[in-house]
């Protein structure tokens, strides 16, 4: 066949590819540009991950996800220079040790899971939030929120070294 009779089958074919071609070029010219562009995560606004330094400025307690909810775990301790770690209510050292743990998101934008008082091992519901000055606030409770006490922590800026030494 020559190749005039290919033009004659199908007459509409080179006419396609001329008209698509710069709608095909704009797309692969968008399609590169997204893939070449570096995606930016943002951090979730009023996110309780992180590095807290408790209401007392005792402790900071590093706030991170274990499976699908979040925990809470000592990692600093402040102490004067020489005096051993702390022991929590079963003779075990305070440092690393979980206190928050179980904290799921409500649908309000709390989180709800339970905290441990290390000094005597009692266990108590915790609902925990970020405000909007970026400070958390973990409620602990019996039963109800409002037989419970709250505590305001923040972002703790220090550094941490190991045996959860505090500067």
């Amino acid at each position: 066949m020559s190749p005039s009779a290919v033009l004659r089958v199908n007459p509409f074919s080179a006419t396609l590819r001329t008209a698509s071609a710069p709608i095909l070029l704009g797309i692969a010219i968008a399609l590169g540009i997204s893939i070449a562009a570096p995606a930016r995560e943002m951090p979730a606004p009023f996110s309780p991950l992180g590095l807290w330094l408790t209401n007392n400025g005792g402790g900071v307690i590093e706030i991170g996800w274990c499976g699908r909810a979040l925990c809470g775990w000592i990692v600093g301790i402040k102490r004067a220079p020489g005096e051993p770690i702390p022991k929590d209510s079963q003779g075990r050292s305070q440092c690393g040790l979980a206190i928050v743990t179980g904290e799921r998101p409500t649908d309000d934008g709390d989180w709800l899971g339970h905290v441990t008082d290390p000094r005597d091992g009692k266990e108590y519901q915790a609902e925990i939030r970020v405000d909007d000055q970026d400070r958390l606030h973990l409620r602990g409770f019996i039963g109800i929120p409002l037989l419970g006490h709250t505590e305001i922590w923040h972002r703790f800026s220090g550094h941490l070294l190991p045996g959860c030494e505090m500067t």
